[in-house]
């Protein structure tokens, strides 16, 4: 995967995001790692630039969730649970972003993108629900530009450095992918109990019109 970025540079990375966007078990937290690193220089003669990897990376992220998109809406749940063993994609993947998706609606496809494995497969429930194609994409591509930036920084930061980094057990992409994890956590918290209080004022409301109307 790295001779691949490093010789194909934006396309490599184009390619592998819109492919681990479109549920190919291909990690994005190595592929813009490698790409903020061959930015900043990681491999000798190969010369790239960090925002137009980073805006490649996440153009490829917003391309392949329309593919998983797609094949969720117009596939169905049993055809991926039928034939999706061929493409490596395991029910217990589709069942967990299926949850998510339950549980937030159309929200989930944001915070999704910025939580590991979840932001994979999320755009599969956002098919089966038939959400709308403009709503899924501002979504999509909201929650695509952190994540990227993220990994995509860290990866500058890392530098020439690189190989020492992907030969010592991947320690940075953990890191970085808890780091994202935990932020997005916390907003989901936050919009969880922001929603809980409005739909507690609103039933408080409708009780007192009630005994109004008594």
């Amino acid at each position: 995967m790295q001779h691949f970025i490093a010789t194909f540079s934006y396309l490599a990375v184009f390619i592998l995001m819109a492919a681990e966007s479109a549920c190919v078990p291909v990690p994005s937290e190595l592929i813009m790692l490698f790409a903020g690193a061959l930015a900043a220089g990681a491999v000798p003669g190969a010369h790239a630039d960090l925002t137009l990897m980073i805006a490649t990376g996440t153009l490829g992220n917003v391309a392949g969730s329309y593919v998983a998109w797609a094949v969720g809406r117009y596939g169905g749940q049993a055809a991926l649970r039928r034939w999706g063993r061929y493409v490596w994609l395991k029910e217990d993947d589709i069942d967990r972003a299926a949850r998510w998706f339950d549980r937030y609606g159309g929200k989930a496809v944001f915070f999704g993108r910025l939580l590991p494995v979840v932001r994979t497969f999320i755009s599969l429930p956002a098919g089966f629900a038939s959400m709308r194609p403009a709503r899924f994409g501002v979504y999509t591509l909201a929650g695509c530009i952190p994540w990227t930036a993220a990994l995509g920084v860290a990866g500058y930061a890392v530098g020439r450095n690189w190989q020492k980094v992907a030969d010592s057990f991947h320690g940075p992409t953990y890191i970085v992918a808890a780091a994202v994890g935990l932020l997005a956590a916390a907003g989901v918290t936050v919009f969880v109990r922001r929603r809980r209080s409005e739909r507690a004022a609103e039933a408080g409301d409708d009780r007192r019109s009630a005994s109004l109307r008594r």
